[in-house]
């Protein structure tokens, strides 16, 4: 799988950009701040209907405009199709498929496949919970692109039933707010038990790349494993060494009920939701300890880059090979992790490199470079692929 045109208008500091792309490796190069992980960012977009950056829209839309579009044509098994998506300031997000529109945006889902290794990864390591349940999910999606409308699903369902849960543990609590409860449930549950049948799949999957990935990059630290930590699931599931079988999600689904019945005198004191994947954790062990609160700075990172290594790898076993998006993450490695991640990068069939300076990247990788500038002032900057010998994008 590979990109062979990107496309913006009006993305972050990108005003208009054409670029043709190639498999193989390219690297933008350019100081901080001329628009080079917004190219990445664009393309994880597309990939995963959300940004590595930021939560929320708006800061993707170039200011003073109010919408902005991305495009990408994507070459898969000799098969091209060609992605649009349209952002836009307090409407709908819109989406075409060879031109054509679609109802929903996360129908372009998994039409292109990305892994992208940034500095923000430290967080998967030393942040919140909610960081590692996002690279699950994500990675779950990039499998199950389907799952993407079960995700929003669980989502809508967990807020309605926990505004009830709120207005009931208020109020009196009738009958009919009870029964209203009940209805909620068996929803919750049916949407949570397919997302977590997905998770659990994915870390019974992940676990082998993951601790050979980390022993090629840390030979000399202790062995690195995941597990999926959940108060609410019988042990047997949160084995990582337990083969997923057909009937799970029947199983998860009935075990959420009874999990639900039995907390909800406690969810209508506190008034929240407390049963589901929503609070569930992806443990990352060192040995016997974990690596959050535990791992050295060197550690952290090696642990950080090999999650990613891995989910290339699985997918790439599983499926097409994902386009790899290096966000200016050599410069933050020593000699060991740089070498060990180019040697994947080598081998892959479309990288995108960003760096400050050619040295940053790997002499072995030879990519071929695309200088990233800027017009305007601080507050309107443009970005713009800068002239060269033999140009391969414009903007």
């Amino acid at each position: 799988m590979f990109i062979r045109t990107l496309s913006l208008r009006d993305f972050r500091s990108w005003e208009h950009a054409e670029l043709e792309l190639s498999p193989g490796r390219t690297v933008f190069l350019g100081s901080n701040g001329n628009g080079k992980t917004n190219l990445l960012e664009a393309v994880g977009y597309l990939a995963t209907l959300g940004s590595h950056r930021v939560a929320a829209d708006a800061p993707l839309i170039r200011i003073g405009t109010d919408r902005a579009r991305i495009g990408a044509t994507v070459v898969n098994a000799g098969r091209e199709l060609r992605i649009d998506l349209e952002l836009n300031q307090g409407a709908a997000n819109r989406a075409q498929i060879n031109r054509s529109p679609v109802r929903r945006p996360r129908e372009i889902l998994g039409i292109l496949q990305t892994v992208l290794f940034a500095p923000e990864d430290l967080a998967l390591v030393r942040g919140d919970p909610g960081e590692r349940r996002r690279f699950l999910d994500e990675l779950c999606t990039a499998r199950l692109p389907r799952l993407a409308a079960v995700r929003v699903d669980y989502d809508r369902v967990l807020r309605q039933r926990s505004a009830l849960l709120k207005s009931a543990g208020r109020q009196a609590r009738s009958k009919a707010e009870l029964s209203t409860l009940d209805v909620w449930d068996g929803h919750l549950a049916t949407h949570a038990s397919v997302l977590l049948a997905q998770r659990l799949r994915l870390v019974h999957d992940l676990y082998p790349y993951l601790a050979q990935a980390y022993s090629a990059i840390a030979p000399e630290s202790r062995p690195a494993a995941i597990g999926y930590r959940s108060a609410n699931l019988p042990p047997e599931f949160l084995d990582p060494a337990r083969a997923p079988q057909s009937d799970d999600a029947e199983a998860l689904e009935a075990n959420m009920l009874r999990e639900l019945a039995a907390a909800r005198p406690k969810e209508l004191e506190r008034g929240v939701c407390l049963v589901g994947p929503h609070r569930d954790e992806l443990d990352l062990m060192l040995g016997t300890a974990p690596a959050k609160g535990f791992a050295s700075h060197g550690e952290s990172w090696s642990f950080a880059l090999a999650l990613r290594l891995a989910a290339f790898e699985l997918l790439r076993a599983t499926g097409a090979e994902p386009v790899l998006l290096l966000d200016d993450v050599f410069a933050e490695l020593d000699r060991r992790r740089r070498t060990a991640l180019a040697e994947v990068a080598a081998g892959a069939e479309q990288v995108l490199i960003t760096a400050a300076v050619p040295e940053d990247v790997p002499v072995e990788l030879s990519a071929v470079p695309l200088r990233v500038e800027t017009n305007g002032d601080a507050d309107g900057r443009i970005s713009r692929i800068a002239d060269t010998e033999t140009p391969t994008a414009t903007a």
